[in-house]
């Protein structure tokens, strides 16, 4: 009996060694692919994509791309809305093969390398080649979408349910101190361009590319950690959209879970909207400098550390539920006051990125660890699939309006502030849902504080 006991814990401490080895390796990911989210879609690509399609526009300052009348200024955000689009036509056929076949990672390594080699080209965007630059975003937004889908899979696997805040929160917070150093390296090229003898232009589009080849280089991290694992399904997956609607109607018999994704999804699309479009409100409606700019997107990545490790601190007093809430109104609060900042004044932009900062991830990585516990036990992969479909499903509503509020107005003000709906909104969705009932419906334990 002793032996056995013995041996029991030698296998149980082996057990966590490998899901500790598994959980590190998973945290890279979040290191690799955030930089190609801050470098790329939150700082350079929205200004200088749209500094290229005003350099090919016609006098009334317009760009025509298929014979589609589009407002130059309006043109980033559109391509961020067919995006994704896109990633929702391709998520559940590589969700369906994921679940079938148990092979996740050369999926993951399928979409993450297609998205830093669009990314590596992005080099090549330069003169009036504005179409380009949104082909080769469509590609590489829609890629990371897909991406973060088997991505986030991950979590219910390698992860106890204790210990999916915590896991959960670390991986944002390697992610946004990888966006902090790569913004670091952009800050020091871009401002001396001069010196390294380029042309601002130039230097952008080496920010651009080097995001690109940082995502290729450290996903190789997480495909040498990370464990496929074969289950026995209990029913053959349907392919694409089929098994979208075969798990949305088992879904069904969860309604309370719906209603959290229901609340989760408006929330977020706002919190993704604000990301890609800040520095595009920053430098045309601002005024501010590309320097400017770049300076308090690092402050962001570099609070946001803090932020998503601290509110997962928070999580563990005042639970998941209350904490999010806090984070929701702080947005609207942030946003409020982002519509009232003068023009051509960083301190006060530098005072609005702090406010993003601490509360930015922290909503995002208590969501997803929140959703874990709502999951049905046996079903986490396929209800983790529907999650990120849902998120990328509606997040192009949050683009669309931004673009076409400006379009209609011409005031980034104007766009910036009707954003506010989706955090109000979120935040009423998510009071009603009562969670503890939730994860006492799915058959899960319920923690002391959630």
């Amino acid at each position: 009996m002793g032996t056995d006991t013995v041996r029991a814990e030698a296998a149980g401490a082996d057990e966590a060694a490998e899901r500790r080895r598994e959980q590190r390796g998973w945290y890279f990911y979040d290191w690799a692919c955030s930089v190609y989210s801050t470098s790329v879609l939150t700082v350079f690509l929205g200004p200088y994509l749209t500094s290229v399609a005003k350099s090919a526009a016609d006098a009334d300052g317009f760009v025509h791309p298929l014979g589609v009348p589009v407002r130059a200024g309006s043109f980033f955000a559109y391509s961020v809305s067919l995006s994704v689009i896109v990633a929702v036509l391709v998520m559940p056929v590589v969700g369906a093969a994921a679940d079938r076949t148990g092979r996740k990672k050369p999926l993951l390594a399928a979409a993450a390398y297609t998205g830093s080699a669009a990314t590596a080209g992005m080099f090549f965007l330069g003169g009036e080649r504005y179409l380009l630059g949104g082909v080769l975003l469509i590609v590489a937004n829609a890629a990371q979408s897909v991406a973060m889908m088997l991505y986030n899979s991950y979590l219910p696997q390698i992860a106890a349910p204790e210990e999916r805040d915590a896991v959960s929160s670390r991986g944002w917070a390697f992610g946004y101190a990888a966006g902090s150093l790569v913004l670091v390296l952009n800050l020091v090229l871009y401002t001396g361009h001069d010196s390294f003898g380029l042309s601002e232009g130039a230097a952008v589009r080496i920010c651009l590319a080097s995001a690109g080849l940082w995502w290729g280089a450290f996903t190789l991290v997480p495909l040498r950690r990370l464990r496929d694992r074969r289950t026995t399904a209990r029913q053959p997956s349907a392919p694409g959209f089929r098994q979208l609607a075969a798990t949305v109607r088992d879904m069904r018999r969860h309604p309370l879970t719906l209603s959290f994704l229901l609340a989760y999804l408006v929330y977020n699309d706002g919190i993704q909207t604000v990301i890609s479009q800040a520095s595009v409100y920053g430098s045309e409606e601002l005024g501010l400098g590309q320097s400017t700019l770049i300076g308090a997107v690092l402050l962001v990545q570099v609070l946001a550390v803090a932020g998503a490790l601290g509110m997962g601190r928070l999580a563990r007093v005042y639970g998941a539920k209350r904490t999010i809430l806090g984070s929701l109104v702080a947005w609207t609060v942030t946003l409020a006051a982002g519509y009232l900042l003068p023009a051509g004044a960083p301190v006060w932009f530098f005072v609005l990125a702090s406010g993003i900062g601490l509360v930015l991830g922290g909503s995002q990585a208590l969501s997803r660890s929140l959703f874990s516990h709502l999951v049905p036990p046996g079903k986490e992969a396929e209800y983790f699939s529907a999650y990120e479909m849902s998120d990328r499903g509606m997040s192009w509503l949050g683009p669309l309006l931004f673009g076409v509020t400006y379009q209609l107005t011409g005031s980034y003000r104007d766009a910036i502030i009707s954003l506010v709906v989706f955090f109000v909104l979120g935040f009423a969705l998510l009071a009603r849902v009562p969670v503890r009932r939730v994860i006492g419906d799915a058959g899960n334990p319920v923690p002391e504080r959630i």
